[in-house]
């Protein structure tokens, strides 16, 4: 049995990479900006991430908490440009979001720090919205 291509190509979803792209944008500015709460605010409760260290968080407020350790620590003095790769929708209401992390300082110019970040979002539209029910970062480190 081959296995099936599973993509949404019937639908304009224009609009709807322009949503996701807030959503990144959000994390992005929740991340420069050492905001918990923003970086929770597209995320729902039941959501499982997982973090560069391969810790598992599940549910909405084990990311608030550890965001929240996070950026008041280790994070506290990083800074990141995000950039939505790729978007591929399984669904009409299903898509998965690729975004890049780029290491800068806080002018905003990328930084020569040998790794970058990459996640995988998986994305549900409820209620008139995207809310991100799946997250895995990864490091990358450079050749």
């Amino acid at each position: 049995m081959d296995a099936p291509h599973i993509e949404d190509t019937g639908t304009d979803h224009a609009g709807d990479v322009d949503d996701i792209r807030r959503v990144i944008a959000a994390a992005e500015k929740a991340f420069n900006d050492n905001d918990a709460e923003l970086l929770v605010e597209h995320v729902a409760s039941n959501v499982t991430a997982v973090g560069v260290t391969g810790a598992l968080l599940a549910g909405r407020s084990a990311v608030l908490e550890a965001s929240r350790t996070l950026f008041a620590g280790p994070l506290r003095d990083q800074r990141a440009r995000y950039e939505l790769a790729e978007v591929l929708f399984v669904r009409p209401d299903v898509a998965l979001a690729r975004q890049h992390a780029t290491a800068v300082d806080t002018e905003g110019a990328p930084l020569s720090v040998g790794h970058t970040m990459t996640a995988l979002y998986v994305l549900v539209r409820e209620n008139g919205r995207w809310w991100v029910v799946g997250r895995q970062n990864t490091l990358v480190q450079r050749a």
